[in-house]
C-alpha cells in the first residue's frame, strides 16, 4: 500500500509535533486529513473533507484515527456511499463527545453513531483516558464491530502518554494492512 493511502485522522485541536500521528506522517509518509478548523470542529465539514480525501485515493485507504478522529470515522461511515472503499481503520482513544464536559464545545458531534462499521477495525483504549471511560470505549468497539485492545493506563494515548512514535501501534496498523 502506498503511504499516501494511509489517512491520519487527528482529533480536536489536531495532533502536535510529538504526537505519534505526526511522527508517523514524518517517518512513513502517511497523509494527514487536514481540516479547515481544528479548534471549532463541525461534524458536517469534517465528514465532507474526509469524503473528498477518500475519493482522491488511488487504492483502498486505511484510516488511522485518534480521539475525535474515531468519531469522525464512525460518523462518515454512517452517511457515506463510499465507505466500502476503506480497507480498514485503526481507532485509537476515541473521545466521548456525549460527555457533559465535551458536549457543549463539540455540539455537532452528538449523537455518536453506533452502527457497525462496514470495514475491519481495531479499537485501542486506555484504562485512564481523561476523555472517554474504558467502559464507553468498549461499548464503541462492540457497536462498531471492532477488535478491542486494552492499552492499560496510557492516558489519552497521545504525546503526553510518552509513547514517542508508538511502535506497538504501528505493528497494529501493519497487521491491519495485511488482512
Amino acid at each position: 500500500m502506498k503511504p499516501s493511502n494511509v489517512l491520519l485522522l487527528p482529533g480536536w485541536e489536531g495532533s502536535g509535533p510529538q504526537h505519534w500521528q505526526s511522527l508517523w506522517e514524518q517517518g512513513h509518509g502517511y497523509r494527514r486529513v487536514e481540516q479547515h478548523d481544528w479548534s471549532h470542529p463541525l461534524r458536517g465539514d469534517w465528514i465532507a473533507r474526509l469524503e473528498d480525501v477518500v475519493l482522491s485515493c488511488d487504492e483502498q485507504p486505511v484510516l488511522v484515527a485518534h480521539s475525535l478522529g474515531c468519531i469522525l470515522a464512525a460518523a462518515w461511515a454512517s452517511v457515506s456511499r463510499n465507505s466500502q472503499r476503506v480497507k480498514g481503520a485503526l481507532l485509537v482513544a476515541p473521545g466521548d463527545t456525549e460527555r457533559e464536559d465535551l458536549r457543549t464545545a463539540l455540539r455537532s458531534w452528538s449523537p455518536i453513531p453506533l452502527d457497525a462499521l462496514p470495514f475491519p477495525t481495531v479499537l485501542v483504549a486506555s484504562r485512564d483516558d481523561p476523555f472517554c471511560s474504558f467502559e464507553r470505549a468498549r461499548l464503541f468497539a462492540q457497536a462498531w464491530g471492532s477488535r478491542f485492545i486494552d492499552h492499560g493506563p496510557s492516558g489519552h494515548i497521545n504525546a503526553d502518554s510518552g509513547l514517542g512514535s508508538w511502535p506497538e501501534g504501528h505493528i497494529l496498523l501493519q497487521d491491519l494492512l495485511r488482512d
